[in-house]
């Protein structure tokens, strides 16, 4: 079963970290990302560029309004995911708690359903 594991952490807090610092956790997740690889659980993944790159469209009583920005402000923002292939959920939960952003961050991971998610 396919599995989405989005990245959430604290742009403003990655931001204060030093250049060393974001080479070792950089460095943490390609040895992640080539360990799952390796497994044949990777099937897609990639860092997002900062909230202040993102653009937002919504469709309102038929018209579309583009704004500048995420969707909601919050703590946390969508930094990357994975798409990942997976037994079950538990299986799923196991390779989430190894992403490095699991430490200072949240994973959200969430079924993938509809015809992209068979093989």
């Amino acid at each position: 079963m396919q599995y989405m594991l989005l990245i959430y952490g604290d742009e403003a807090e990655w931001a204060t970290r030093t250049e060393a610092v974001r080479s070792e956790i950089t460095a943490e997740y390609e040895q992640f990302t080539d360990g799952i690889r390796r497994t044949g659980s990777f099937l897609a993944g990639a860092r997002l560029e900062p909230t202040a790159t993102a653009t937002t469209v919504r469709i309102r009583e038929g018209k579309r309004l583009v704004t500048d920005g995420p969707f909601a402000e919050t703590r946390e923002q969508l930094g990357g995911y994975y798409l990942v292939e997976a037994r079950d959920l538990d299986d799923a939960l196991a390779l989430a708690a190894r992403i490095p952003g699991a430490r200072g961050g949240s994973i959200e991971v969430r079924p993938v359903r509809g015809p992209a998610a068979r093989r």
